[in-house]
């Protein structure tokens, strides 16, 4: 075998590689088609819950966030917000709002893991059977809590809400096109797994857990997507995270450039650092378990964010195709066209059923713009890639 068959067959092998998680994204979209499954807690009463909500620097939002939640609280019920590393009014302004406010201080050990860490460790002395954390600049839609409750007590795992992200009025084409690939991340894909009955991932925020498990989870860190990693230690010690897309949790994109480029580029360095770090390792481990659920999650972690994904598929696509043009074969280009095509049909199908009120079929064939717009992110993966957790900046003036 010469060199060029060689290289030719080095090239398929990656472009099948590369097909795997095409193929899983565009069978979550299919999947999330199915009818829903039909269930019903009526009758049951609600475990006792409290609201665990991290803030950092929130004063201008904590109150409207606090004015969803304090009116679904029971008897029993409580919210607790960690005030961490405050330099505004954040702990009296959600004190006034109803919210029983504990403040940390550590200049050191700085991130939403430290503080929920430190807010779970305030509620040990009288724990609920169900802990919600919900972060400082949400919103979260009637009956979720309740939903969240019962779904948690009855499965005896964690619970996710479904978590969507609203551009701000007038928004950028950029802005909503961030918005499309969020609903197809948080909506669309954890749906697909879960009418296969398959877990999902945790989001960060309308995460619901039985006492028992989130007490003794690892919480205390500076992980920049802490929520990902945590879902994936409670899978692996055998409770993975249920979707419950009957829970409803919001926020809104900055409107600022500045801020919404900090958040994404935290949110996607931490995700393709743990598919580097612990994909390899998860799917061993699931293989090795002969656990369905833990190879699901490894092999939904493998999705990487969709921008990425078009970029890394573009770029195969040159590869290939020069390859192909110097004799080493056209069977990697072949594959590699096909998930490619199959990406976009996948794209079209989550744009159909889901996006369609936040961007035209003519606006989202500005989608290659908003998709090389994200290469200095993902640029700065081999420079100045992010490592820290940094509060993301919105509309009002604190830091």
């Amino acid at each position: 075998m010469d060199i060029l068959s060689v290289i030719g067959v080095v090239l398929t092998i990656v472009s099948f590689l590369l097909l795997v998680p095409v193929a899983v994204l565009v069978l979550q979209i299919l999947a999330s088609l199915w009818p829903a499954r039909t269930g019903s807690t009526a009758g049951t009463v609600r475990p006792r819950l409290a609201v665990l909500m991290p803030a950092h620097n929130e004063s201008a939002g904590i109150a409207a966030a606090l004015a969803t939640v304090v009116p679904q609280l029971g008897d029993g019920d409580r919210v607790l917000v960690v005030a961490d590393n405050c330099s505004d009014d954040t702990a009296g302004v959600a004190a006034a709002a109803g919210g029983e406010v504990i403040v940390r201080e550590d200049r050191v050990r700085r991130g939403k893991g430290y503080a929920l860490d430190f807010g779970v460790r305030h509620l040990a002395a009288d724990p609920p059977e169900v802990l919600v954390i919900v972060d400082a600049d949400c919103a979260v839609g009637p009956e979720a809590l309740d939903r969240l409750a019962h779904r948690c007590r009855e499965s005896g795992r964690p619970v996710q809400a479904l978590y969507l992200m609203r551009s701000p009025p007038q928004a950028g084409l950029k802005t909503r096109l961030a918005e499309f690939a969020w609903t197809v991340r948080n909506h669309a894909r954890p749906l697909g797994f879960a009418r296969l009955g398959l877990p999902c991932q945790l989001m960060g925020t309308g995460m619901a857990f039985p006492w028992a498990l989130i007490s003794a989870a690892p919480l205390a860190s500076g992980h920049l997507v802490e929520d990902l990693q945590l879902g994936l230690d409670l899978a692996s010690a055998g409770a993975a995270p249920l979707f419950c897309p009957e829970a409803l949790v919001t926020s809104s994109f900055p409107s600022q450039t500045e801020g919404m480029m900090a958040q994404r580029t935290r949110w996607e360095h931490g995700h393709l650092s743990v598919i580097a770090s612990v994909g390899p390792r998860l799917i061993w481990r699931s293989v090795t378990r002969g656990r369905a659920s833990l190879a699901a999650m490894a092999l939904d972690l493998c999705v990487p964010p969709l921008a990425s994904l078009v970029l890394m598929h573009l770029a195969w696509l040159v590869v290939v195709g020069a390859s192909a043009a110097f004799g080493a074969g056209a069977t990697a280009l072949l594959v590699t066209a096909c998930s490619l095509l199959l990406l976009s049909s996948g794209v079209m199908l989550a744009w159909w059923r889901y996006a369609r009120h936040i961007v035209s079929l003519l606006e989202l064939l500005g989608a290659p713009a908003y998709v090389v717009s994200k290469i200095p992110v993902y640029a700065k993966l081999f420079g100045k890639r992010q490592i820290e957790w940094v509060r993301t900046k919105r509309d009002d003036k604190s830091n």
